[in-house]
Parts: structure tokens; C-alpha cells; sequence
């Protein structure tokens, strides 16, 4: 830990670096939850996800990440594999605003201007906070008690390639970690006496975004030199 907030803080603050090179683009794909409500499945999109997002890459390895991405999370009992929710049979439907900035590091060195289609597999990891409306579930219905601000963690496996020279495209998957256990509404925030909660209480909800980035990059040519 210490060795990697020391390299991050070198690559944040270096000067010997004359010129950067940054990227921006568009994000789409899908999302899917997992937690006391609907399918369990980590990897099963049932709703779309757009957004934006923004690189600046600080080494042919490293790159600090900005996105922010829409989507519409979605819960339903009878699609979960499980006897007990299929018979509880509740429902959700929770719009998402999240923000997230972190680093990416990419596996191999990805540097645009030394090969003609560079390629790599990377990780991206950072601080994610999202809006999202305080449900309260019952088997009924789903109702919005208001917005409330909540923080996840973000990890991110993907791919990227560039082509056209100055483009980057990247098809990635990525968890959140949420720091809440009431996406789905089975334990709202408005509920001291916990009336209306539900299922495991002990376990965070989880969501998920999988889908393609699309980037343009542009600056003057980086030195790559220093790293």
C-alpha cells in the first residue's frame, strides 16, 4: 500500500513529462444488479447504460480515468433461479447517476505513437459515488422515498486496441461494489424501526456495467521517457 500511493503521487505530480496525451468518449452497454432482489447472476445485462468518459494518460501503463454513466437498474423475483424469491415475488426499478475517477493500468505498454495497432488488456479501479432514489420494496409495489447520494467501489476488467490512429476502442466489464444494502429497497434509509426490510442484511448490493467505450485522443505527442 504505501509503495502504491508513492507511485501514484510520482505520476500525478511528475514534470518530466512535457506533453500528455488525453482521451474522450462515450460509453455504452448494459447493467444488471445483484443483492436481495431479482436474478443473482453477476454477469446478465437487463438494462441499458450510457455515458462519457475521459482518460489522461500519464504513462504508456498508467492513465487517470473520469466517467460518468446513466443507467437504469432492475430487479424482478421471477427471474432468480431461487424457490423463496420466485414466491416472494417483489420487484424494482432504480435509476442510477454514478461518477467515478480512479487509475487505469493496462497489462502491456499501450503508447499509439510506437506501434501501429497497439492492444492490451487493463484493470481500472478508483472511487465511485452515485444518486440513486431511496426505495422502499415491499411484494406490491416500489416506492421512492427521495435521492440519496451513496458511494461503490469500481473494478474494471477490459480490452482496448487502438485503430484509425487516434482512436481507442475497449470492451470491458466491470462490478460495483456498492456501500448500501438498499438499491432494491429492502432496507431503507427512512426505516429505523426496520419494518420493511428484507433479506440478507448483512451484505452489500452489488451492480454491474457491461459494454464498450469509444475514445478520441488528442494533445501533442507524449514522453513516456520518465516512466
Amino acid at each position: 500500500m504505501r509503495y502504491l500511493t508513492v507511485v501514484i503521487i510520482a505520476l500525478f505530480f511528475s514534470s518530466n513529462s512535457p506533453a500528455q496525451t488525453y482521451e474522450i468518449g462515450l460509453y455504452a452497454g448494459g447493467a444488471n444488479f445483484v443483492g436481495d432482489v431479482g436474478s443473482t447472476s453477476f454477469i446478465a445485462p437487463n438494462a441499458p447504460a450510457v455515458g462519457i468518459v475521459g482518460k489522461w494518460n500519464r504513462s504508456a501503463r498508467h492513465s487517470f480515468r473520469f466517467s460518468a454513466i446513466f443507467a437504469q437498474l432492475v430487479g424482478d423475483d421471477t427471474d432468480s433461479a431461487e424457490s423463496r424469491r420466485q414466491l416472494r415475488g417483489s420487484s424494482f426499478e432504480n435509476n442510477i447517476t454514478e461518477v467515478s475517477l480512479g487509475l487505469e493500468y493496462t497489462f502491456w505498454d499501450f503508447d499509439m505513437f510506437k506501434e501501429r495497432n497497439p492492444s492490451t488488456p487493463y484493470l481500472y479501479t478508483g472511487l465511485t459515488v452515485f444518486n440513486q432514489d431511496d426505495l422502499r420494496t415491499t411484494p406490491n409495489n416500489s416506492v421512492s422515498l427521495g435521492g440519496i447520494l451513496n458511494f461503490a467501489i469500481p473494478m474494471v476488467l477490459g480490452y482496448k486496441f487502438a485503430f484509425a490512429q487516434n482512436f481507442v476502442f475497449a470492451f470491458e466489464i466491470g462490478a460495483r461494489y456498492a456501500l448500501t444494502d438498499n438499491i432494491d429497497g429492502s432496507a431503507p434509509k427512512n426505516d429505523p424501526n426496520g419494518n420493511f426490510r428484507f433479506g440478507n442484511i448483512s451484505n452489500d448490493d452489488w451492480y454491474m456495467f457491461t459494454g464498450f467505450t469509444i475514445t478520441y485522443t488528442f494533445g501533442k505527442k507524449p514522453c513516456f521517457c520518465a516512466f
